[in-house]
């Protein structure tokens, strides 16, 4: 199966909350009539400020969703694509390579329900002054076990981007995708600093090891709400 990824915006005048309706129970449906074997929809309608945490540099907020599709091949995403392009203002896709340094220890909601918690969504460019190469040792060889060490992270997902689809999207190398089993263990930085060590040294470990690879400048943040509607894989369920 191949992974695609999707950047989502609404109109200006469109509440998120429309927005939100149309693209779980308008889209998602005919999605999966269109032949997708997976599909994650996460939307930013979270409320809730990053100033202590995250160097957020989308002010805006324009990012108002991103929708992860599994398909045996990228060739059949047409329908997927007219879908979406219905339900959004302007659409960028991408084609990635998945991989999960922490997954949900044991999911107790089944697909379709909102994942309890929230969802820090980064999309960043690789700085020209790095090669390849080099992005994505200092990405995945630095910067994630750090993350992995010092942030509360409940499930962590990477994208590493392939090409793009849409041919005016931003040229974005890496979406990212971290959910946290609360809002505080997001906001609050004691906490989501604070997992292993002293959680004001490690505001400092982040930004230089950041520093490293990103342009902090160029990154775009949201904080969103993801929905499971179909699993690629089938995860290991308890009863609650």
């Amino acid at each position: 199966m191949e992974k695609l990824e999707y950047v989502l915006w609404k109109g200006a005048g469109t509440p998120i909350e429309r927005f939100r309706s149309a693209l779980l129970e308008k889209a998602a449906p005919r999605i999966v009539r269109s032949g997708a074997r997976g599909l994650t929809v996460n939307i930013a309608d979270v409320n809730a400020q990053l100033g202590g945490t995250v160097p957020v540099r989308d002010g805006t907020g324009s990012v108002a969703a991103t929708v992860g599709v599994w398909l045996a091949c990228v060739d059949e995403r047409e329908g997927i694509e007219r879908a979406l392009r219905e339900s959004c203002a302007r659409l960028a896709g991408y084609l990635v390579t998945e991989s999960v340094p922490r997954d949900y220890d044991a999911r107790t909601w089944p697909d379709g329900e909102r994942t309890p918690g929230v969802k820090l969504v980064t999309l960043f460019e690789k700085p020209e002054r790095l090669t390849d190469e080099e992005f994505i040792e200092r990405w995945h060889g630095s910067h994630t076990p750090l993350s992995l060490e010092i942030h509360p992270m409940w499930c962590y997902v990477r994208n590493v981007v392939a090409r793009r689809l849409t041919s005016d999207g931003p040229d974005w190398r890496g979406i990212v995708d971290e959910q946290f089993r609360t809002a505080e263990d997001l906001t609050d930085p004691t906490r989501f600093y604070g997992v292993s060590g002293d959680w004001k040294l490690n505001i400092q470990r982040v930004l230089d090891d950041c520093r490293r690879f990103l342009d902090l400048e160029r990154i775009q943040t949201a904080v969103m709400s993801e929905y499971i509607l179909q699993s690629p894989y089938a995860p290991a369920m308890r009863a609650s």
